[in-house]
């Protein structure tokens, strides 16, 4: 049985890169894979094992749409297949367009980058919806991205069932994209009013002390904990690969910060292995 990746999402948005990443951690990558020939190749990879880990990146629209199908055919065929989208804002991915210079593949001669961005991202909806894993790399660096590929698809990785990952950010600077699970903790005192604490992170013992001291975050947080304790094992069972929790206060710097690290604390203590991600801590 095949361990099978189909990388897809937003062009400018890193398949490349990913399926250089993979190709660093042994995976045998195909790019720009035709979907008419994704069942043969993975035919041909189940034989031996050679190809026993297989990443195909999908490259047009008009195949990544048609992919969808296709991934219902691979899981029922009793593989293991999962699929990554990747995505940026309209923004970065414009940014990323004028820096190299680079040709938008829907682009047309009366309509500029932005346009084709966003005609992309609406085609591609029904495929995002389908993916085991979306990663935003709005804010990645090449280098980001890869550590959290390494994470993710290593063989250390792969030993997780299910692989939970926590964000903090600031409302202010918009949500995540790639994100499962939101939580708003602004209704929590804000360490932001205490001269003494502004210039701290959620990871200074100060700050961490004043959010955690409240009755009212030890009251959310067992809630919390309880709604992930229910919620958990019925994401596993349906087959959910990764789940993303998101932890949002106003800036992203403290209440968010220590909620996050909190529920890491509970994740390992109840046998998961989360990766915990701090957006907006340094803004």
């Amino acid at each position: 049985m095949a361990d099978i990746l189909l990388i897809t999402g937003l062009s400018g948005a890193g398949r490349s890169q990913a399926a250089d990443n993979l190709e660093d951690l042994g995976w045998f990558v195909v790019d720009n894979m035709p979907t008419e020939l994704i069942d043969k190749v993975v035919e041909i990879a189940a034989v031996g094992e050679t190809l026993a880990k297989l990443a195909l990146v999908v490259g047009s629209t008009t195949a990544q749409r048609d992919v969808v199908e296709v991934l219902k055919r691979l899981r029922a065929s009793g593989h293991r297949v999962r699929m990554l989208f990747l995505e940026a804002t309209v923004a970065e991915l414009v940014r990323r367009y004028g820096a190299t210079r680079r040709k938008h593949p829907l682009a047309e001669a009366n309509s500029g980058v932005e346009q084709a961005v966003s005609k992309e991202r609406s085609l591609l909806e029904p495929v995002k919806a389908e993916a085991d894993l979306v990663i935003d790399t709005t804010n990645l660096t090449i280098h980001q991205l890869k550590n959290q590929l390494t994470e993710i698809f290593s063989e250390s990785g792969a030993n997780d069932s299910m692989q939970v990952s926590v964000v903090s950010f600031g409302y202010k600077h918009g949500i995540p994209l790639d994100v499962d699970l939101v939580f708003d903790v602004r209704f929590l005192p804000n360490p932001h009013w205490d001269e003494n604490l502004r210039q701290l992170s959620g990871l200074d013992e100060a700050v961490r002390d004043y959010v955690i001291g409240n009755e009212l975050t030890a009251k959310f947080l067992s809630h919390l904990e309880s709604l992930l304790q229910f919620l958990l094992p019925a994401y596993k069972s349906e087959g959910k690969s990764y789940l993303t929790v998101a932890i949002g206060c106003t800036g992203g710097r403290h209440r968010s910060v220590v909620i996050a690290e909190q529920i890491k604390i509970w994740l390992q203590e109840n046998s998961h292995k989360p990766r915990v991600t701090h957006r907006d801590i340094s803004r």
